[in-house]
């Protein structure tokens, strides 16, 4: 697959050859060195930036994806600012942990994958066949996961057919698990999750959602070094998207500094947070 340099403004032959819907098998076909797994690393250790935590929840109008800023390399800060969650299309987004260079490279393939079948196809792919072809990309890159660089996105949307927000989690594998209600990935994952356990109810609004996914951010980043909590210093605070059937939106700066502002008052009286009641 050559560029065509002689001016006659023609597509190379293999643009114009029948073939899937998939953008993948397209460059499976003719350029596999262009697949992330399929790179060639360089001898012994291999250090590279690591983002760390990801949460989404569901509620009555959609699904919201957020995730803190900060990325490691070993006990190091790499960088503070780092964006980890993304819209796919229209209709979903999707989160990433594990290497940094690599899951942004992951992402941007996926969006191509879903922006490539729907120009081949005409339409739009459902919600379960998104997180499908996910699942086939992170199986992809296991050769490099057992190598130590390791993608664990999470993916979620709003299926347009069922008329609800939806979450899907993966592991290095491939292997998909849908979840109910909330869900969190990353190094923090577990302090997130057992914060969200306690705040999260069914009938929430979309700013309810927003604010407890913040207050699940700010718990992990309490007990886990390698998540970034709200830093007021900088204005660096986590990325908060909505996704319902008006489509992805990704909430303003303003928005999100005042819900931050807002928790960290807080927890200067009470610095463990909001109290779930025992019974």
């Amino acid at each position: 697959m050559e560029a065509n340099t002689r001016g006659t403004g023609r597509l190379p032959a293999a643009f114009l050859t029948p073939g899937s819907s998939s953008f993948l098998d397209f460059l499976e076909a003719h350029r596999p060195e262009l697949i992330p797994g399929r790179q060639r690393l360089p001898e012994g250790v291999v250090e590279a930036p690591h983002g760390t935590t990801i949460v989404a929840a569901v509620f009555a109008g959609g699904v919201v994806l957020a995730g803190d800023r900060r990325a490691t390399m070993g006990n190091v800060i790499a960088q503070r600012d780092m964006e980890k969650v993304f819209p796919a299309d229209e209709y979903s987004a999707v989160g990433v942990a594990g290497t940094a260079g690599l899951a942004i490279e992951m992402v941007r393939m996926f969006q191509l994958e879903l922006e490539h079948y729907e120009k081949i196809e005409g339409a739009v792919l459902s919600l379960e066949g998104k997180a499908n072809r996910l699942t086939a990309m992170i199986r992809g890159n296991l050769g490099m996961a057992m190598q130590g660089l390791a993608v664990v996105p999470m993916f979620a949307g709003y299926d347009t057919d069922l008329g609800r927000g939806r979450i899907f989690t993966y592991d290095v594998t491939g292997g998909r698990s849908e979840e109910r209600g909330f869900a969190a990935t990353g190094s923090g994952s577990v302090f997130a999750r057992g914060s969200m356990k306690k705040l999260y109810r069914e009938d929430m609004t979309a700013q309810q959602v927003s604010t407890m996914v913040v207050q699940a951010l700010y718990d992990a980043a309490d007990d886990d070094s390698a998540t970034g909590g709200p830093d007021l210093a900088r204005k660096i605070f986590p990325i908060v998207s909505l996704i319902t059937e008006d489509g992805f939106r990704r909430l303003t700066e303003a928005e999100v500094t005042e819900i931050a502002v807002s928790i960290t008052d807080q927890r200067l009286t009470h610095p463990n947070g909001p109290q779930a009641p025992l019974l």
